[in-house]
């Protein structure tokens, strides 16, 4: 049994040991580690605890991050490239400034999401939850209607914001 430290080593430098490792293990719990600054290449991070965790700066490509946790994590400026997040619970997950390329968030949870300056082209949200209540800005680039929710407006308005934050401040 590895430390959750010693799984973030194994997943950086031998992928394919963590890959074996995971399929006796099924659930693990890797929150709050740091894998900033890497590049991670066909991961299996399925059904895993990643609350807390950071991806900032972090390259991602082919990793399975189906039906997990990832409350309150960071992939802040990360290049993520055909992961999947399927069934995820990304609850207040920063994507700022990320670039999120042929994605599937097919039924992953994405209220409180933060996707301002984020760059979602060809990643499939077609079919996930709470797409209306992430928190974008103009800037945002999001991916053709048809990989997007029927009911989703992409049409980002300042005054809308301005009036929630208005209505917020008068319940003090």
């Amino acid at each position: 049994m590895y430390s959750k430290e010693e799984l973030a080593e194994i997943i950086i430098k031998d992928s394919e040991k963590y890959n074996s490792y995971k399929k006796t293990m099924g659930e693990l719990d890797l929150t709050e580690l740091d894998f900033s600054n890497v590049t991670l290449e066909n991961i299996d991070f399925s059904n895993t605890e990643l609350a807390g965790t950071s991806f900032t700066d972090t390259h991602l490509s082919n990793c399975n991050f189906t039906a997990s946790d990832l409350n309150a994590a960071d992939f802040t400026r990360a290049n993520i490239v055909e992961c999947d997040f399927s069934e995820s619970i990304l609850n207040g997950t920063d994507f700022s400034y990320a670039t999120v390329n042929y994605c599937n968030f097919t039924d992953a949870d994405m209220a409180g999401c933060i996707v301002k300056e984020a760059d979602l082209t060809d990643s499939d949200f077609s079919a996930s939850n709470n797409l209306s209540a992430t928190r974008a800005d103009e800037t945002t680039i999001w991916p053709d209607n048809e990989q997007l929710p029927d009911d989703f407006d992409t049409n980002y308005s300042k005054d809308n914001e301005e009036e929630e934050e208005e209505s917020s401040n008068l319940d003090y």
